[in-house]
């Protein structure tokens, strides 16, 4: 009996792969063909060159900057300054009235395509992508159709500059509240 049980702990049992290299053989290409169809979706950006302001010899044009703040979307051109100013809120009115302020200024420059969107830090990355969608393109009511017209294609994105407040004399705003003080007194 003891022979018995040496010889069937001697004899290896073969490892049957066939079934594993069938599963290969079949996902692997199934694999290849369905990554081909995964795309990512890629918006090129363009950053403002350094040497832009220093080329005034070229034929003076719109350069339309729209400065995305917390509680406003400013709308200026780097010679002309503000165009528009639309305060920001919740209501879909708001975009209406920023799409409508595109388009009025795509119709008086319909070479212009470029616009430079400058966030402060306080911007969300979804308002962000939000104004990059509505400045690209408009759909705009026709008759009785909806057309969607190329608004401002090439985008380039920076920081914007903080709002600067007025710097109050410290000596003068003592004296104005002494003066007050004094008034209230007598």
């Amino acid at each position: 009996m003891k022979k018995r049980g040496l010889q069937t702990l001697q004899q290896a049992e073969e490892l049957n792969i066939t079934a594993f290299l069938n599963l290969m053989v079949i996902l692997v290409p199934f694999l290849l063909i369905t990554a081909v169809f995964s795309r990512l979706t890629v918006l090129e950006l363009n950053l403002p060159a350094l040497d832009a302001k220093s080329n005034s010899e070229q034929k003076i044009k719109l350069q339309l900057e729209l400065v995305i703040r917390e509680h406003s979307f400013d709308i200026h051109d780097v010679k002309l300054g503000m165009i528009k100013k639309i305060e920001r809120s919740e209501k879909p009115s708001q975009w209406k009235t920023f799409t409508d302020a595109l388009v009025a200024i795509k119709t008086r420059f319909p070479e212009e395509s470029s616009i430079s969107l400058l966030l402060e830090p306080s911007v969300n990355y979804k308002t962000m992508i939000k104004v990059m969608d509505k400045v690209r393109s408009a759909q705009v009511l026709t008759g009785f159709d909806v057309t969607t017209i190329v608004l401002f294609p090439e985008i380039s994105i920076g920081d914007a500059q903080a709002l600067t407040l007025p710097v109050i004399d410290k000596k003068a705003s003592t004296m104005d509240s002494q003066k007050s003080k004094q008034n209230e007194a007598s």
